[in-house]
């Protein structure tokens, strides 16, 4: 069926378009954009005083299929993304058994199709099942779909090893993606070492645990050539880092989380587990420093480092319970909530950090702009509708978010994949 976007304020910042446009899509892709749209047939959808943006993409979600379908399955997470505003995303590979196989790439991307809520990109292992010691087919997994390598969730600490995947990786044109993190300074680790751990008691992570991974893995990047991005970056150090190797011309990106854009190690105060992330939330001096970057572009995109776990594994100790949070569901409505109307980014800003730079970096043909001839891909965004995050009534099969009862002012109000219609909000 024909459909006609009317009235919506676009805002596509790769064509610097920010005006109210119509938008005619047919058979999954964009005909036409202009002012005005008339057509005989097929639907019309009045967008008036909401933003229609190119659809946003999760470079970073565990779905935890295959192997912990307890936690998250590519059905409940893939519907998730759709309520969450993102049209496409990119499956982690450390599933149980890891993705380290041509396989179970394919397996993850016929599965998503069967299921049709997003497009999704898998990852392939760097190492055989992340273990760093023997690199994975990376040829094989390449062939087979994967857009990118990366052994998320570990380091690989060899260094040499490392090398190899990069130069690897080069041939195929793939994109490495990095979780920067010595495992001998993180050890045993719960939270951010600093003043608040000390008073909790708590072993804390450094944050050079993550800086000399960066540097290592900038190096690394600059000596082989190959296309380098380093996941959830967390500390002012790394952002300084970072920012020298891109004004020396190394092939680089990277991407932050809402989390650790907005919460800080003090949270860990009340020892609640679902504030326990890898990297660890830091302090508001890298709270600062990460925002000041994203607003420069130093850093390229956000990203959910979706991490789904059932509720009984967090009902835990702080030093038992394992890493990680949901977020893409929670992740526009935070960034808009803290970042728009607070007015540290401009919606511009942040359309490019979820849409048009991830779309760059992984190399997406037809997606992370409106274009005649793209694919069908919208977030569409209510910027003044306030709401409250309840997690109960989350999608994810885990619950284990922070952010219950946090009260939001920007709201995804539909989310567009190929022209179909795969979330709308509510009526208030």
């Amino acid at each position: 069926m024909e459909l006609i976007l009317k009235n919506g304020r676009v805002v596509d910042p790769l064509r610097k378009i920010d005006e109210v446009l119509d938008i005619h899509i047919a058979n999954g892709s964009i005909q036409n954009i202009k002012k005005k749209i008339s057509l005989k047939k097929g639907r019309i959808l009045d967008l008036k005083g909401k933003v229609v943006a190119p659809g946003f993409i999760d470079m970073h979600v565990h779905l935890r299929e295959p192997g912990q379908e307890y936690k998250e399955t590519i059905e409940s997470g893939t519907k998730a993304a759709a309520y969450g505003g993102f049209t496409s995303i990119c499956s982690m590979p450390n599933t149980k058994p890891a993705v380290d196989n041509g396989k179970l790439v394919k397996y993850i991307i016929s599965e998503a199709k069967k299921y049709n809520f997003v497009n999704v990109f898998p990852f392939g292992c760097i190492t055989k099942n992340r273990e760093g010691k023997e690199l994975a087919e990376i040829g094989e997994l390449f062939e087979s779909g994967a857009v990118a390598i990366s052994d998320d969730g570990d380091e690989v600490m060899d260094s040499f090893l490392m090398r190899q995947a990069l130069e690897y990786a080069k041939m195929f044109n793939l994109l490495m993606v990095t979780h920067s993190e010595d495992a001998y300074l993180s050890d045993k680790g719960v939270m951010n070492e600093g003043y608040t751990a000390t008073v909790l008691g708590l072993k804390g992570i450094p944050a050079c645990a993550e800086e000399i991974m960066v540097a290592r893995d900038i190096m690394l990047g600059e000596l082989t050539g190959c296309r380098l991005h380093i996941a959830h970056v967390s500390t002012k150090g790394s952002v300084e880092l970072i920012k020298n190797a891109k004004k020396r011309g190394v092939k680089l990106t990277c991407e932050v989380t809402p989390h650790h854009l907005i919460l800080s190690d003090e949270e860990l105060i009340t020892f609640d587990t679902n504030f326990k992330v890898n990297p660890p939330l830091r302090s508001k001096e890298d709270i600062k420093a990460l925002r000041n970057a994203l607003a420069e572009g130093v850093i390229d995109v956000i990203a959910t480092d979706h991490a789904p776990h059932a509720e009984h594994e967090k009902k835990v100790s702080l030093e038992d319970a394992p890493f990680g949070m949901v977020g893409l569901e929670t992740a526009v409505p935070l960034i808009l909530t803290e970042l728009f109307h607070k007015k540290i980014l401009s919606i511009g800003q942040i359309i490019a950090a979820f849409s048009q730079n991830p779309a760059q970096i992984l190399r997406l043909e037809n997606k992370g702009s409106i274009q005649e001839g793209f694919d069908a891909d919208f977030t569409i965004l209510d910027l003044e509708r306030e709401g409250l995050i309840e997690v109960e009534k989350l999608i994810s099969k885990s619950k284990n978010s922070p952010f219950n009862n946090f009260k939001t002012k920007g709201q995804v109000w539909m989310t567009i994949v190929g022209g179909k219609e795969v979330f709308v909000a509510k009526a208030k």
